[in-house]
Parts: C-alpha cells; structure tokens; sequence
C-alpha cells in the first residue's frame, strides 16, 4: 500500500536524502521518496508488518523531525479527511497549509529576534562600545534560540552518522563562537590580543534564518497549485432526505444519495443529472473555457459550476473517488517524485557535506601551518569554506522546478504522472493518436444503409431494423449509433439471442430467428460470408469519402451495409499542423478500413495511417515505431488503447467525464482537449530549460566561492568573509526558488 505523509522540520534536500535511508530501514516499509520541496513522504509499505513506532523513531532520531501520522490506521487521502480528522487536522495533516503558516510565523519570529540582538553586536563591535562579554551573551541568545535546531540536527545526525547543511552550520557558528568564547574568558591561552567572531557567529545564524524564511515564503507559493485545486472544492452540499432538502457537510455525502444543485452553486461531488438542464463551467477543474450543455443522463463533475438551470443529481463518486481528489493525488505524487536529472544532483550531495568538511580542515591547516595566517586568521578561513559550501541550491534545483511545473499542468488541465515523464515528454519525435474519439468526435452518425443486391432483398429498414436489434446488446460507438437511428425510424426492434462480440470486427447473435453477423470486411471473410460485387462497389465510394461501413449478414449472405460516419474534431487539423510545424511525426492508428483511414487522415493533414489495427495489435505496431524514432508518445482513451499507451515512451490519456485515474497513461488531458498535448511538450521543454538553468547557478556558485574562501585569490586581495558567506548561501536557495517560480508565469 503507497500513501503519503507530512514531515515537519526539513531544511534542505540532505534532509531528504537522510530521511529516505533512516525510512527505508524500518520494518514493513518496501520503498519511501521523501521529497524536501513538498516535505512530504511517499511509503510504499507492508499492512501487516509495517512499525509505525519505529517510523517515528527513525524520523526523529536522526534530527528535529516528525512524521505526521493520522490517529488510527492510515487510509487514502479523503478517507483520512473525512473520517479521522476534523476540519483543521485535514488542512494540518493532507495538505500542511496551517503547519507550513506556523513554521514560516517562528523562522520570521527568530530572523527578528536574532537579526535585533546581531545588529547590535555588530554596532557595538565597530564603536568598541560594546564589552567582548555582552557579545557574548547576546550572540549565545541569538545561537540558543534562532539556531537551536542547527546543533540538535547535527548532534542527532552525528550519533546516526549522517551530515546535511545543519552540520556545516553548527560548525561553522561553533567553531567561531566557542573561539571567542575562549578568547573573551580565557585570553591567557592566547598569545597577545586577539580577534573575537561573536558578531561573525550571529550574522551567519541572522542570515541563514532569514534565507530560510523568504524560501519558505517562496515555496509556498510554489505549492499553491494544489490547494487551489482543495479551494475548489465545495464545503456544503444540498441533500434530499425524506422528500426534503437538507444542507450537510462536504464529508457527509454518500453514494447514491439525490442533491440538489442551484443556479450559481458549485456541483458538490461527481454524478449524474437525473432531473433538469443547465449549463456546467469546468474551466477551473478541466480548462474548458467555454460553459458545456449538461441535461438528464450526463455526468458532471465536483467543484464546477452550475450556470443557470436548477438541477437534481445522483452522487456517483465521493471522497477519494471524486475527480478533484484524484488530481490532487496525482499532482501530488508528481510533485513529490524525481527526475533522472535529479540524479546527478543527488549523488554530488551525498557526497558534498563529508567534502566541504575536509576541504575546511585543510584550508585551516594550510594557512596556519604551511602559509603562516594566524590562529584566527586560518580559522576564518575554515569557518568561511563551511558556511559557503551550501548544497541547498543544489538539492533544489530540480525539485522545485518539478513542483512548480506540475501545478502549472494541472491549472492548465494537464496531469503528469511523475517527474520523469515530465522530463522525457520534451524529447518526443513522433506522436501516434488513435483515430475514434481523439481526432474525431468518437460519436457516429448512420448516413447510408446500402441494401444487397442479393435474392431475397431486403429493404433499408429491414436492414436496420435487424443490425439495430443485434446491437442493442452492444456499448461500442458504432452500435450505439445504428440503435439510436433504428429509434428514431421507429423501427420495431428485438433482444438478441446467443449474443458475442468478435474482437476488432464485429458482432453476432440471433433475432427475429435469423442468425446475424454484423461487423467488418475481414469479418466476413474470415467467416466465408457469401459477398455481393455491386454492395462492394458502393461500399467503395463511402469508404473514399471517409466512412466507416457496417457489413449485415443474415444466414452467411451479405443483406447491406451500413454507412457511419464519425467527424474530425473542429480543433483536430490544427492541433496536428501545429505539431507537425514543431517538426514532429504524426501517426494515426486506426481499426478501419485503409481507404476510411486515410480519407480522415488526408482531411487532418496526416499522410502516415495505419489502418485495419486490431486494439490488441496496436502495442505491436507502437512497439515497431519505438525503433523507428527516439521517442514515441500513444495519444488515446486509455480505454482500449490501455496497452498502446503503457507501450509508448508516453502515453497520453484523453480523460473525459470524471474519470482521470488512468493507469496506463503518463500524462492525462482533461476533458479531451488535444489542444493540450502541444502545451504539454511545451511545459516539458520549459521546465527542463528552468532545471537546467537551476543547476547552471547552482554548480556555478559552489565552483566560484569555494576556491574563494578557501583563500585562492587571497594573495591579489580577494577575500570572503563569513558574514558575506552566509548572505550569498541563503541568496543562492532564494535565487533557485525564484527561478522556478517563474514557471507559473509561462505561456503555454
């Protein structure tokens, strides 16, 4: 079982990388990505043996961490929601807006405090007003309460051996206070008058608290796309209960229950309309701009808007099984995952804390022994090395770029499965679509019935009279057509006996005492129907024209054909050009016939068609084009497309209704909207552009300031001090986070 849970008192990505080991080891848990950015654990664990006493003690043994974990047994996200929390433990616990306040209000408090009783450690110092011992005391205050967390961290994370940006920290601040403690109390030690660093231990405490504010500030408006997407959510809704309305909370709608929707009232949970007309704006949950006609039978989906009509609807899905819920599961999880860019990062910081740490020992032991810098002097040095070594941008720089890019998805209706498909959906050379319901409308319209000219002959009704009862045993498009035509002639029709489907070709069963075949050409071959060469000579020229044929055979005798036509979507051609301007191949992959095929594709633009694909073949044939191109994307419905779309480097899932939850797709367009897939590589191509950028600043001020403090250019003159060490260290996180925040701006 995989759920996610909030950890409180991360500080950068060696907190992640400490915490997913310290996880990983406790009994029950079979895999954990902790993600600093959305500080947030994802844990895949075992029911029966996983130790939630020893998750806590994990968490908190190797810093001031917590796991949060709800009060009984851990349940999905809206279970746990509404049945174990109240109002404010969800917002707490689910999404951490209350807890996320809270830490930004006491990093504010502290950067105050700390920044008032460091400025006059600083003023006093310069006038040498100040006694070396008040100094102290106000730099020990400043060190006990804004950086108490520093020590505690590195003192846990040196009992479980393990180092982050806290150790580097504590020991620099350490170091240059005890040093002036020394100096202050005990100045017998040292030979004549010495330098004290009480303002230097302050400012660098003053500053990294401060950093650590703003980015937190910063981040939150990174993550803001997922509780926008909870802001949506209706908190009231209006439920028939014994003949009456009545309004209850959210949480306590149940399945099947019948709820009334006003004019102007957001649709409280997913169902479907039973009584009454109107017109629904999705925009803020699919980002269809325009309002869409809902009447008796239709879907509807929470948190949308009821334009106009009154309306009666039954609740289909609640809780977790919402559409809205189930994209703040995904936005979530894509979030909190990692790219293969990521990689690279992650493996210079595992490492990079063990590394700063001997460069310091030695740059001190250098410029004392070898370079004669004094005691103070060579411990400047050290100190410096250890405070402007931060691997926070570095840690950062992919993750927040990931978070911010996944929000703007899905605020444009675009869903992303992980970070990785983020990454690869950039990279796509040739997109296959499924022709029924992606490029076309998916609704067939009967537009000719052809009858045989076969003794006896049957007549156009009769023809569809026949094919409409054998099909009202079936849910394919094309039989829910030929029905909707043969009731609308008013066609007297008849339950079918000893109905089958025959996969990709057809249909057949018994009515009337006939026995019927309906389906496709290669159905009648295969089933040796005897065929009619003038019904074939028709058939010919509405298939040029684009239209899909039904063949009826009653008895093994060929009686007619039914013509269907099912129209490209107005935005289709577009779409298609766009991406073929971007200079990407465009594939359409379809179970008609090769003239019907390639007279949509022609109409679209399209000059490669694979026609006559059975859905089974399809992953074959997406399978042959992966060696073809470098990267292939599946465009389909994620229904029969499922292993096509799992087959592709990316599938890309039309999610219509309220169903978005589909497993065989990377990416999910909302509301069917092709539109979107341009957007989508776009997104991709931008936020790899912004990650890189990230790691360009991120690698480029360690290679920088490093040899710098370590006293390179110091023979010309150019020198760090740790206080401007500690200023560039918290600008340098900052200035990442900045970077991605830039990312909900972008067009798409």
């Amino acid at each position: 079982m995989k759920k996610t849970f909030p950890i409180t008192g991360m500080h950068c990505a060696g907190c992640s990388q400490n915490l997913t080991k310290a996880i990983s080891k406790v009994a029950g848990v079979n895999s954990v990505v902790v993600a600093y950015t959305t500080e947030k654990a994802i844990i895949d664990y075992d029911e029966d043996k996983i130790d939630w006493e020893g998750l806590k003690k994990a968490v908190s043994l190797i810093g001031s961490y917590q796991i949060v974990l709800p009060d009984k047994k851990p349940m999905d996200h809206s279970q746990m929601n509404h049945e174990e929390m109240d109002h404010e433990q969800m917002k707490d616990h689910d999404h951490g807006a209350p807890l996320k306040a809270k830490e930004i209000a006491i990093l504010k408090k502290k950067a105050i405090i700390s920044g008032v009783l460091t400025v006059l450690v600083i003023v006093g110092s310069m006038l040498k007003v100040l006694p070396h011992e008040i100094a102290f005391v106000l730099t020990t205050v400043t060190m006990g309460y804004s950086g108490k967390e520093f020590f505690v961290n590195a003192w846990k994370g040196l009992k479980s051996w393990t180092a982050n940006m806290d150790t580097l920290i504590a020991m620099g601040t350490g170091a240059a206070w005890l040093y002036s403690t020394l100096v202050t109390f005990f100045p017998q030690v040292f030979e004549g008058e010495q330098p004290v660093y009480f303002e230097t231990a302050g400012a660098i405490i003053t500053l990294i608290i401060l950093g650590r504010y703003l980015e937190a500030v910063a981040k939150g408006k990174a993550s803001e796309a997922i509780r926008k997407l909870l802001n949506l959510q209706a908190k009231k809704a209006l439920v028939i209960r014994n003949g009456k309305e009545v309004e209850i909370d959210i949480s306590e709608v149940k399945e099947g229950d019948e709820l009334v929707i006003k004019p102007g009232a957001k649709v409280p949970v997913d169902g479907m309309i039973i009584q009454g007309q109107s017109y629904i704006d999705e925009a803020l949950v699919t980002g269809e701009s325009k309002p869409v006609k809902k009447q008796k039978g239709d879907k509807v989906i929470g948190s949308t808007i009821n334009k106009q009509g009154l309306l009666v609807m039954k609740a289909t899905g609640v809780g977790e099984e919402t559409m809205l819920a189930q994209i703040v599961k995904l936005v979530e999880e894509a979030q909190s995952s990692q790219a293969p860019i990521q990689k690279l990062a992650d493996k210079i910081s595992s490492i990079f804390v063990p590394a700063v740490i001997l460069i310091a020992v030695l740059g001190f032991l250098v410029w004392y022994f070898l370079l004669g810098l004094s005691f103070s002097g060579a411990l400047v040095v050290g100190i410096t090395i250890l405070i402007v070594s931060c691997p926070c941008a570095l840690g950062l720089a992919t993750p927040i770029s990931i978070m911010v890019g996944t929000g703007r998805g899905a605020r444009a209706g675009i869903l992303i499965k992980d970070a990785e498909k983020l990454q690869i959906a950039g990279k796509v050379k040739a997109i296959v679509f499924d022709k029924t319901g992606t490029l076309t409308e998916g609704s067939f319209k009967v537009t000719d019935v052809v009858p045989a000219d076969i003794e006896p002959i049957i007549d156009k009704e009769e023809i569809l009279r026949l094919a409409g009862s054998l099909e009202q045993s079936s849910e394919h498009p094309i039989g829910e057509a030929i029905v909707a035509e043969s009731k609308l002639r008013k066609l007297e029709l008849t339950k079918p006996e000893n109905f089958k489907i025959i996969e990709g070709m057809g249909i057949s069963g018994e009515a009337f005492g006939k026995k019927l075949l309906l389906g496709t050409k290669r159905l009648m071959e295969e089933e040796k129907v005897m065929r009619c060469a003038t019904l074939d000579s028709e058939v010919e020229k509405l298939k040029n024209q684009g239209k899909t044929m039904a063949f009826l055979s009653v008895d093994k005798k060929t009686v007619g054909a039914i013509a269907l036509e099912d129209s490209p979507k107005k935005e289709a051609k577009e779409v298609v050009e766009k991406l073929q301007d971007h200079g990407l191949e465009i594939i359409m992959i379809t179970g008609d016939n090769k003239q019907t095929g390639e007279a949509i594709g022609k109409r679209l633009g399209i000059s490669k068609v694979l026609a006559e694909v059975l859905p089974q073949d399809k992953a074959i044939e997406i399978k042959k084009l992966k060696k073809q191109y470098e990267v292939v994307a599946m465009v389909g419905d994620g229904v029969n497309d499922a292993p096509a779309l799992a087959e592709a480097h990316i599938g890309i899932a039309m999610a219509t209704g309220t169903d978005v939850a589909i497993e065989s797709g990377d990416i999910t367009l909302l509301g069917g909207q092709i539109e979107l897939i341009d957007k989508a590589i776009s997104l991709s191509k931008k936020t790899m552009t912004n990650i890189k950028q990230n790691l360009f600043w991120a690698f480029g001020y360690n290679s920088l300031l490093i040899p710098i403090a370590a006293g390179v250019l110091k023979p010309w003159g150019v020198t760090v001090s740790p206080i401007f060490a500690s200023g560039a260290m918290a600008f340098s996180s900052l200035s990442v986070v900045l970077n991605a925040l830039r990312l909900k701006r972008v067009r798409l």
